[in-house]
């Protein structure tokens, strides 16, 4: 019966993660989360407080806590990041007028002491868009490169299409590979 259960899930050879998905409101981070659990992703309303869902890719359960980007939440972003294997950040490519407030928000998010060397994929979200920076340019206007207690990865996708978004995961799985050696 559940004990069974239990057991073969104990027994399970597959890791589980958590990870958490962070970004301005509208940057497109529950469209990522709908598209790396293989759902619809025609219709989506904003985040009020947090949405989990598991993901399973490349041998992993991957837990990711979509959290809402609204300026009122932001503060309480803070009590989800204890315990993150992996940090995903997401910016709006084509809003060029809030990447300060972004970078800022991220800033102080990878100097908050729990997420001391803990992985960060950023996912330059929107690239279909026809006013969209490009990536390297959104890495150079966040400093990224000055990120010397972590690894980071920063990654062109469309949350909408899907285009990049694999590229990202593989990135996530290399990071747990290398830090299983």
């Amino acid at each position: 019966g559940l004990l069974s259960v239990i057991q073969r899930l104990k027994d399970s050879p597959e890791q589980e993660l958590r990870i958490v998905l962070l970004g301005l409101d509208n940057a497109g981070k529950t469209t990522l989360l709908k598209r790396l659990a293989s759902e619809e992703v025609s219709t989506i309303t904003p985040t009020q407080g947090f949405n989990i869902k598991s993901v399973h890719s490349h041998g992993f359960k991957l837990n990711v806590w979509d959290i809402g980007g609204q300026r009122s939440v932001r503060p309480y972003w803070r009590k989800y990041l204890s315990s993150a294997d992996l940090l995903i950040y997401v910016i709006d490519s084509a809003d060029q007028k809030r990447f300060e407030e972004t970078g800022q928000e991220l800033a102080e998010l990878t100097e908050d002491e729990s997420l001391t060397g803990v992985p960060l994929l950023v996912f330059a979200n929107k690239q279909d868009l026809g006013t969209a920076a490009p990536a390297a340019e959104i890495a150079e206007g966040l400093s990224l490169h000055t990120y010397r207690d972590r690894e980071w990865q920063i990654q062109a996708c469309s949350a909408l299409s899907g285009e990049g978004v694999q590229d990202g995961m593989n990135w996530i799985s290399s990071q747990i590979m290398n830090r299983k050696k």
